[in-house]
């Protein structure tokens, strides 16, 4: 039978995840840094949506945000979550579970700031998540915010970054017949120990 030695190898799953996200990046048609974003309200109830990752590393996954939103009020009442990798094309995913912080303002103003234009009118003239009468509507508030601010806009004060900081990462590769291979590496302390899962 192919493939009977282990592909994902024991180590520190930052450097496989930079790795695997670097050959995502060079061969997925589109957002390769897309992920499921999965929260809980307080009570338990579960939603799910796609969001970019913007920044990663040792200290976590970072992305942003109206932190009024529906996920952004079940970031605030259960700041734990998970983020769900597919790159289909690659035959991978990657999932990470973890606590999420929120991040520094400086930092949120630099990467606001750093988005085209429409992109920083369209953010502040949106009630995310909230009931819309019309999408007029909400395009006329974008050209009211152009008209006043041109391309200046600044940064609401709710839209922001959350890094999910990983307490359990799993790697998880596409074999022949379904006899997929799953490594799941937890984290105790500052060490991060590994077990080989059954698919």
């Amino acid at each position: 039978m192919k493939d009977e030695q282990d592909a994902i190898p024991h180590g520190d799953p930052y450097e496989l995840f930079e790795s695997w996200f670097a050959e995502a990046r060079a061969s997925e048609p589109n957002d390769a840094n897309a992920m499921a974003l999965a929260t809980a309200s307080a009570d338990g109830m579960p939603s799910v949506r796609m969001v970019l990752l913007k920044e990663h590393g040792p200290q976590g996954y970072v992305f942003y945000t109206n932190a009024e939103s529906r996920k952004g009020g079940e970031i605030r009442a259960n700041p734990r979550a998970a983020l769900l990798f597919h790159w289909k094309s690659l035959g991978r995913q990657i999932r990470i579970e973890g606590r999420l912080e929120e991040v520094g303002p400086e930092m949120a103003d630099a990467y606001f700031a750093s988005r085209h234009p429409d992109s920083r009118l369209g953010s502040a003239a949106s009630d995310q998540s909230r009931p819309l009468d019309s999408r007029k509507t909400y395009l006329d508030r974008v050209e009211d915010l152009r008209a006043r601010h041109g391309e200046g806009v600044p940064r609401p004060p709710h839209w922001t970054g959350f890094r999910l900081v990983p307490e359990r990462m799993e790697f998880w590769l596409s074999r022949e017949h379904r006899l997929h291979e799953r490594r799941q590496y937890v984290r105790a302390g500052g060490d991060w120990t590994s077990v080989l899962l059954y698919p």
